[in-house]
Parts: C-alpha cells; sequence; structure tokens
C-alpha cells in the first residue's frame, strides 16, 4: 500500500514530524499524519468492518458471501480474505487492542483458529483453505447477495471513520478519506468513506445506521462524527 501513517504522540517534536513525512515521501510513499490512538486510522477503521464480518460468519454466511459483497460495494477484497492475507495472528492482535475503543468483543472463532496454528493464507489455511497463494471458493454471481450485508460491513466502516473525524485521529475529512483510499484500499471511486456519506445523503445515510441499530443492536449507533459532516 502506498501509505504510511507517521504518528505523533505527545512528546513529538515538529523536527521528527517533519523528518519521519519526508523520509516517507523519499521512500515513495505518500505520509499521513496521525494521533497516537489506539489502531491510529487505517486499522481503526477497519477494526469495526471487519469485526462485522465475523458476525455474519456467525450468523452462517459463508466467507465467499461476505467478501462478494464488499467487491461488489468496491473494495478490492472482502474482508474475510482481507484478514487472511495479513494474518490472522495480527488481526487477533489488533482485535485485542481495539476491542475497548470500538466496542466490540473479539471474535471467539478467531482466537480458536490462532490457537490452532491456521492462521491464513501463510500457513494455507484460515477462513479460507489455499492453493499456490489463492483461496479456495466458490464463485458467487455479483450483486447476488441480501443488501443488507452490504450495509452492515460498509456502514460499519463509515461509522467509524466519522468516529475517528470526531477523535481527530487525522486533521480534516479529506485526510480521513485520504488514509482510507491509500491505506485500506477503500473503493477509489466512491472517494473515500466521508465523501460517500456527502455524495449519498448524510440523513439518509444516517437513517440506515439508525435502522439498522434498531435489528441489530448499538454497534451500529451512529458516531459523533456525523455531527461534522
Amino acid at each position: 500500500l502506498p501509505l504510511i501513517e507517521v504518528v505523533n504522540g505527545d512528546n513529538t517534536g515538529e523536527v521528527a514530524s517533519a523528518f519521519a513525512s519526508a523520509f516517507s515521501r523519499q521512500i515513495g510513499k505518500l505520509p499521513l499524519p496521525c494521533r497516537s490512538m489506539p489502531g491510529f486510522l487505517v486499522n481503526r477503521i477497519l477494526g469495526p468492518y471487519m469485526a462485522e464480518a465475523m458476525v455474519l460468519l456467525g450468523e452462517g454466511l459463508t466467507a465467499a458471501e461476505i467478501d462478494q459483497a464488499a467487491v461488489d460495494f468496491g473494495m478490492p477484497m472482502g474482508p474475510v480474505e482481507l484478514a487472511d492475507s495479513v494474518g490472522l495472528d495480527v488481526a487477533l492482535h489488533v482485535a485485542r487492542i481495539l476491542s475497548p475503543v470500538i466496542g466490540r468483543p473479539v471474535d471467539e472463532e478467531l482466537e480458536t483458529k490462532v490457537e490452532t496454528g491456521r492462521l491464513g493464507q501463510k500457513t494455507g489455511e484460515g477462513f479460507y483453505a489455499y492453493e499456490e497463494g489463492k483461496p479456495v471458493r466458490p464463485r458467487i454471481p455479483a450483486n447476488s447477495v441480501d443488501q443488507e450485508v452490504q450495509d452492515r460491513l460498509i456502514l460499519s466502516y463509515v461509522n467509524e471513520a466519522a468516529a475517528c473525524l470526531a477523535d481527530g485521529v487525522v486533521a480534516d475529512p479529506d485526510l480521513v478519506d485520504a488514509g482510507a483510499i491509500f491505506g485500506t484500499g477503500f473503493a477509489p471511486f466512491r472517494g473515500g468513506p466521508l465523501h460517500y456519506v456527502r455524495a449519498e445523503g448524510v440523513a439518509s445515510q444516517r437513517a440506515r445506521l439508525v435502522a439498522l441499530a434498531g435489528r441489530h443492536g448499538d454497534r451500529f449507533a451512529p458516531s459523533a462524527g456525523w455531527d461534522q459532516l
């Protein structure tokens, strides 16, 4: 990925921060100044999105169906394949750090897979089995998965992006969008999660979240960042 998060803590000096950003550019990367908080920007906004994928798996959907819903939206890969790709041990480590921040419990199936050494692509088995580095899965027709599956994934992602704006993880909405596109691969043609919300209509997207909260619980309650959109 082309992004590097340049994390600034309470005691980070301006010179050190500028040096880190300059170094990032020297090696052909885009620096994103971030406030030092759990998950910074990229992992934090991915956290609820990937956690919701685990919930959907627990409800009986297949990994292929969940991933197809995300790909239909424009994601380069779905959240289950993404977890397998980064390594389920890494995903579990991040989930434990983020759990108290995003209000999502650590998935038991994820813990079980790590305990039994099924760490994803690098071990040949995770949520998918792998042959020559490629996941073995059935073909799912485009746009065939229930729309609510896509809503639950994408609005979890968008809601946390808005929360990051409210918490000042980065300085402004454009940097949230840039970090999402260049750090997570968020569908670039949609302009980033916050641009997507504005383009679709803030009120209508917030109403979809409220409706999901009514059906599935408070994890879908609109975050404070929606007031800044």
